[in-house]
């Protein structure tokens, strides 16, 4: 995995050995796009689970990740705390089940699904195979 997010150009720490519930992120990734900040929050996110090694499932660690995103850490405790997205990821989650997405990353183009991280050239075939 290493190799590939390298040669993407991709931060990656070999070192994490923990996996994380990420549903909270879900729920404030929600919210940061409801403030337009959704490519941002995703990059923060992404930043402080695969390279800063971050419990992205504690409410204290995503207030910290939205306040380096511009975002009021006020805010973010009460989306966190009143689970004001839950029905958003929810929905959300009920559409990837629709589609049999069982992994993140999926890419989906036409009838045609591939899972997992791939080469450029592999999502290329995937587009392509598509049309």
């Amino acid at each position: 995995m290493k190799a590939l997010m390298d040669e993407e150009g991709l931060p990656y720490n070999s070192e994490r050995t923990m996996s994380y519930n990420s549903r909270l992120a879900q729920e404030l990734a929600k919210w940061a796009e409801s403030k337009g900040k959704e490519d941002e929050i995703h990059d923060a996110i992404f930043r402080a689970y695969f390279v800063d090694t971050e419990n992205i499932g504690e409410p204290e660690a995503l207030v910290e990740i939205a306040k380096t995103i511009g975002l009021a850490a006020d805010e973010a405790t009460d989306v966190l705390l009143s689970r004001s997205f839950k029905e958003a990821v929810d929905a959300d989650w009920r559409r990837c089940d629709a589609f049999r997405v069982t992994a993140v990353p999926t890419f989906l183009a036409g009838r045609y699904m591939l899972i997992g991280a791939h080469p450029y050239e592999d999502l290329e075939k995937l587009v392509q195979r598509a049309s």
